[in-house]
């Protein structure tokens, strides 16, 4: 069967749950909010979840033939698309220098497997955890109408959260383009299993927004002060470059209190 522009053609993923149809042959609408009393189809049902020989009721045209009236959910498909699109983008690029350049380093954790975790929208970018074999970070990437491009490798930006303020340093790489990321595990070899850093993951994404956290930051933060000078701006943007984090001082650090203790010897 033939369609024309803008018709539906079955096509799920180009529209919301919320999408208003309307058959292009009468132009009968089918809204989710009012179902199809007519086929015993109940309020709430998609026009995605309808029964597969759901007809128009008015002319028993096809469902694939309807067109969209409106979809106020549209704007958030879109958004997502792009934060998957992004995710994917830094997947594939630290899985590439993983199989290129890290693979038979000797820190390696090869239990391990570049994975993104728990990323969600944060101001006008996405935030979450890129996992590798090497290092657990923060990552925050920017959304569709950011330019980070210009970020200057290894350069240092404070970032308020819930839990507290946080140290991320600037990188820019050429598949994945601009980004922030806060170190939390570098090297991986306290972990046994992808499962258990995936947990470790979710817990400090739930952890820096827990106001709970604060007070232990802030006093993790004075310690860091006094350390912070230790961190030469030359050893971060090399070892950014490949995800690597830069060598830390014994201090606490506002990462380490919202990563401590999640990976101990029973991870």
């Amino acid at each position: 069967m033939s369609g024309f522009e803008g018709s539906y053609l079955g096509k799920t993923a180009a529209i919301s749950d919320a999408a208003v149809m309307e058959c292009k042959i009468c132009w009968t609408a089918y809204d989710p909010a009012a179902g199809d009393p007519h086929r015993q189809v109940l309020p709430g049902t998609p026009f995605s979840a309808l029964p597969e020989d759901w007809s128009c009721p008015t002319c028993d045209a096809p469902a694939e033939q309807f067109l969209v009236l409106a979809d106020p959910g549209a704007t958030g498909l879109a958004e997502d698309a792009a934060k998957e699109a992004a995710v994917a983008a830094l997947v594939a690029d630290f899985t590439e220098v993983y199989h290129a350049k890290m693979r038979d380093v000797p820190l390696v954790n090869k239990a391990l497997h570049v994975e993104a975790v728990g990323f969600r929208a944060h101001g006008d970018g996405w935030l979450g955890v890129l996992l590798s074999p090497w290092f657990m970070n923060l990552v925050l990437l920017p959304g569709p109408a950011q330019d980070w491009s210009t970020l200057t490798p290894g350069a240092k930006q404070t970032l308020a959260f819930p839990s507290g303020d946080y140290e991320f340093l600037h990188n820019v790489r050429e598949t994945v383009g601009g980004y922030k990321a806060c170190s939390l595990f570098s090297p991986m070899d306290q972990f046994a299993s992808q499962m258990k850093a995936v947990e470790v993951a979710r817990a400090v994404m739930a952890a820096l927004f827990d106001p709970a956290h604060r007070d232990d930051t802030d006093r993790a933060a004075d310690i860091r002060v006094a350390r912070e000078d230790e961190i030469a701006a030359a050893e971060a943007a090399a070892l950014a470059a490949e995800g690597a984090s830069p060598t830390l001082s014994a201090a606490p650090t506002r990462r380490a209190v919202i990563s401590g203790g999640m990976a101990g010897g029973e991870v």
